[in-house]
């Protein structure tokens, strides 16, 4: 079995990592929410020490120009794209903020290229606060999963599914699959957002997570099994409890926003998140940049996955909120 050391990468919130050819490809959220960044390495414990290079900066006005969150990398047919969302004004203009959900495309077989695109916003039949776009082709057909502000509901954001016409544009009417209801989503804030897929033996899971990005954020997951009607939401039974959460014991606090990769053999699931190893949170949690990328073993029983507990850290971390140079370097 192998063991990796955590964290993987420090002061890179909602981490996405994807395994290619042998090589991992990891993006998450800047500290500074004003660029898009890659790194890659052979191995997840060297993605710390990888070259960071950045493929886009925010737009000096408009709709991308103002925090850049959550990106993610996926690999499409032959072309290589990025999800990401974006808004154009300061927070306290309203009581969301302006984000909505962008594409970047590559065509060329390595994504840390420079010939990244910009394909535009994927518009949703309601113009809301909308980000955390996530993707998969299943059985042929590719779906987007993201979270969205619906009006008439309460609560920030609710989690929902399309099919796509292509890679930036919805094909069919967007279904809800989740929103708040359970009390420990609806700590601080009702948040359902950062969806993320796992298949296993014909099942399919469907992490997301839940509560304000402090100490009560965790993970939640809806099951649905292959070949069924993923646009009906009658096909996924939703879990009444996080299914990964804060470890007191082991310093972890509000782990989530997660993706999967697997284990350099391609034996292991694995299971990336965010974590902090601190609750003294100056000002808003989510302008503290200590959300440090890690990695978690998935096992496996007749039950479905088990996402265990979020591990101690074993490397060196900040106790600071300054924000450290891309190899992490300190004195």
């Amino acid at each position: 079995m192998t063991q990796y050391h955590n964290p993987i990468v420090l002061q890179r919130a909602d981490p996405w990592v994807v395994q290619e050819q042998g090589s991992y490809y990891f993006t998450g959220s800047h500290p500074k929410y004003d660029r898009i960044i890659l790194r890659k390495a052979d191995r997840i414990d060297d993605l710390q020490q990888a070259e960071e290079k950045t493929i886009w900066r925010k737009h000096e006005s408009g709709p991308m120009s103002r925090y850049i969150w959550a990106p993610e990398l996926h690999r499409v047919g032959n072309a290589w794209y990025i999800y990401f969302a974006a808004a154009q004004e300061d927070f306290g203009s309203q009581d969301l903020p302006t984000h909505r959900m962008y594409v970047l495309e590559n065509t060329d077989d390595d994504p840390l290229s420079d010939n990244w695109v910009e394909k535009g916003q994927i518009h949703t039949p309601v113009d809301s606060f909308s980000l955390d776009a996530t993707t998969e082709v299943i059985d042929g057909i590719q779906y987007l999963i993201w979270a969205q502000k619906d009006p008439a509901i309460e609560g920030n954001s609710n989690l929902y599914i399309a099919k796509m016409k292509n890679p930036w544009t919805l094909e069919s009417e967007p279904v809800m699959l989740s929103k708040p209801e359970y009390d420990w989503e609806c700590i601080d804030f009702k948040v359902n957002e950062g969806p993320a897929v796992l298949r296993h033996d014909g099942m399919i899971y469907l992490t997301y997570s839940a509560s304000g990005t402090g100490v009560p954020y965790a993970v939640g997951m809806l099951t649905a099994k292959q070949g069924s009607d993923l646009l009906d939401p009658a096909s996924w039974t939703k879990s009444a409890q996080p299914v990964f959460k804060t470890s007191e014991a082991n310093h972890q606090y509000g782990p989530g926003h997660n993706s999967f990769t697997v284990s350099e053999d391609g034996s292991q699931d694995l299971m990336i998140y965010h974590a902090r190893n601190y609750t003294q949170i100056e000002g808003d949690p989510l302008f503290d940049p200590n959300r440090h990328a890690r990695v978690g073993l998935v096992t496996w029983s007749e039950q479905g996955p088990s996402f265990g507990v979020p591990e101690p850290d074993d490397r060196w971390t900040p106790a600071t909120r300054d924000i450290l140079p891309p190899d992490g370097s300190h004195e």
